[in-house]
């Protein structure tokens, strides 16, 4: 694990959410995302695909990829494309931790964030996997890819990077003690810890 990576303990992932929650008012994005795709998965509940509550979500979440880049039908249609081509293996993990992760699943989460980035870049591409498996795949940024020896190239080179993230990551929480030590998703209370530490470097 590259140095400059700390394991966070229980007590730092508490004063993370505290942070989190006070230097980020989006944080109210990622229950309304949850609740959204969770909404859109189940037939009948709302009208909106989860190619749509995806697609919504991101504009929010992952606005900086859209600054120089249009959010048009064509983009929009990609999107859905993602996730119909890969709904089987999607649905696979969706129930899954990462605590089950393990090496015969690399080539399959590899070639899935390989499809994804070149869609939606590297950071919409965690972004949109966690929010279809939000206990299987973690959240990651530029800066918190860097920090964890990581950073992050040209779009299309990174897949490898986040698998060996994912792995880094399954390695923590196992230290911190599991989902049940952490008394929620540990891969939320992770990015949070990653965000105010390597992000906004408010810890």
């Amino acid at each position: 694990m590259p140095t400059t990576v700390n394991n966070p303990s229980i007590e730092d992932l508490e004063t993370a959410r505290t942070t989190f929650e006070r230097i980020e008012p989006r944080h109210v994005f990622y229950r309304a995302a949850t609740e959204l795709i969770r909404l859109a998965s189940t037939p009948g509940a709302i009208s909106l695909s989860v190619a749509e509550a995806v697609a919504v979500l991101l504009q929010t979440w992952n606005r900086a990829f859209y600054r120089y880049r249009p959010f048009n039908e064509q983009h929009f249609r990609d999107i859905e494309d993602l996730v119909r081509r890969h709904s089987e293996v999607l649905a696979s993990f969706k129930e899954c931790s990462i605590d089950t992760l393990t090496g015969e699943d690399q080539q399959t989460v590899t070639a899935l964030f390989k499809d994804f980035e070149i869609v939606l870049g590297p950071v919409g591409a965690a972004k949109s996997l966690h929010l279809l498996a939000p206990r299987f795949f973690p959240l990651w940024d530029r800066a918190i890819a860097k920090a964890y020896g990581l950073p992050l190239g040209s779009c299309g080179t990174n897949p490898s990077r986040y698998v060996r993230f994912m792995e880094i990551t399954k390695e923590q929480i196992r230290i911190v003690g599991g989902e049940q030590a952490v008394g929620r998703n540990p891969l939320k209370a992770i990015d949070e810890y990653n965000y105010c530490r390597y992000t906004r470097r408010s810890m």
